[in-house]
């Protein structure tokens, strides 16, 4: 496969300033020449680095990638090996990429390759050298692609899928199933398989890793675009239940409103009541919830939210564990418990261990 050259090319010159950067803060080091790839195609070692360790020479074999997300760490690492075959002992493999992510930092070490990125992070042991550096900072190109693959569209996808993991998708199916385009399911498909959260069998895309995927998408989660209303009603306990379940019913159609949250985990994996009653709606949905629970606006003291999404999409994943008691999905109320602070997340840790549990 050929590298987008103008983009590789720019890469390449980074990394061989970086590396110069580095190697030149170890006093033992001397460089004594740098080698690129000539200009052309892809077909071997992108950088070789000659240096001088305290008078015994030695060579940096270098494979430089424009993306460091697992799946291209994995063939850069095979790259390498093969690489490595034809060079002395007195040789050290290294990756190089704009940023690498802990979990290709990790493929790293389990294969005794040493690495370097553009933001800082490295880790290179060879002779007497070791250096190890890590840095907190993330790109923000790579931020925005985390935070792409969360977007409402893409959530939408994500959530089909987390219904059941090991389930093969063809892409058209999937689109179809998740009511988004072909456009948005190869984007997600995309990231699912760099960040190696997912694999393509004979069937189809299925997770392999869910739990992990699941794990950055409540570390990154951002709650559902829409406005926050706060109302109060005279209802409670069972003649509120009976009155919300009434108008939730879905009758086998999407439902306009569902039990969110707190609400929601009450009737997925009851852990503790609150006293706010709390609800996702699109605008059908809020008038009838307004009518049916007698809801009055009111700026304190509320006893009911309800969140008028503005997009309405998580509406479609829900789950229905009595008659009427329609609730959002466990993955999007195990998300939203975790991020509504530390009683929220104790909920949502005992919901995910009593509805989130994936076979191997």
């Amino acid at each position: 496969m050929l590298k987008p050259h103008h983009l590789m090319k720019d890469i390449e010159s980074q990394a061989t300033q970086v590396l110069r950067l580095l190697l030149g803060e170890v006093p033992a080091i001397k460089l004594l020449d740098i080698e690129r790839e000539a200009s052309g195609p892809d077909e071997g070692v992108d950088i070789v680095a000659h240096i001088d360790v305290s008078g015994r020479r030695h060579a940096l074999i270098c494979e430089v990638k424009s993306s460091g997300q697992p799946r291209h760490a994995r063939m850069a690492l095979l790259q390498l090996r093969n690489y490595m075959v034809h060079y002395a002992q007195d040789a050290t493999p290294v990756f190089i990429a704009p940023y690498l992510s802990p979990e290709a930092q990790a493929l790293c070490r389990e294969q005794d390759v040493g690495f370097l990125d553009l933001e800082g992070n490295a880790r290179l042991i060879f002779d007497s050298v070791f250096i190890d550096r890590q840095v907190a900072s993330k790109p923000a190109v790579d931020r925005r692609e985390l935070r792409s693959l969360f977007k409402p569209k893409s959530a939408q996808v994500l959530r089909v899928m987390l219904r059941n993991p090991r389930r093969a998708w063809r892409v058209t199916d999937l689109a179809q199933a998740a009511a988004v385009s072909l456009g948005h399911v190869s984007n997600v498909r995309v990231g699912l398989l760099d960040r190696e959260w997912a694999q393509v069998s004979e069937e189809g895309l299925f997770l392999s890793e869910p739990d992990a995927l699941l794990d950055k998408w409540r570390d990154a989660y951002e709650p559902p675009v829409g406005k926050r209303l706060a109302f109060y009603t005279t209802l409670h306990g069972s003649a509120f239940e009976e009155a919300a379940r009434r108008v939730l019913r879905s009758d086998g159609e999407a439902s306009p409103a569902a039990f969110a949250s707190f609400s929601a985990a009450h009737w997925l994996a009851p852990y503790g009541r609150t006293g706010t009653q709390y609800f996702y709606a699109d605008e059908p949905g809020l008038e009838r919830l307004q009518s049916a629970l007698k809801l009055s606006a009111i700026s304190k003291g509320e006893n009911v939210v309800v969140t008028l999404l503005k997009d309405s999409g998580l509406l479609r994943d829900t789950d229905e564990p009595a008659p009427g008691a329609i609730c959002t999905s466990p993955v999007q109320t195990y998300l939203d418990l975790a991020n509504a602070g530390e009683r929220g997340r104790e909920a949502a840790d005992h919901l995910r261990r009593g509805r989130l549990i994936w076979p191997e």
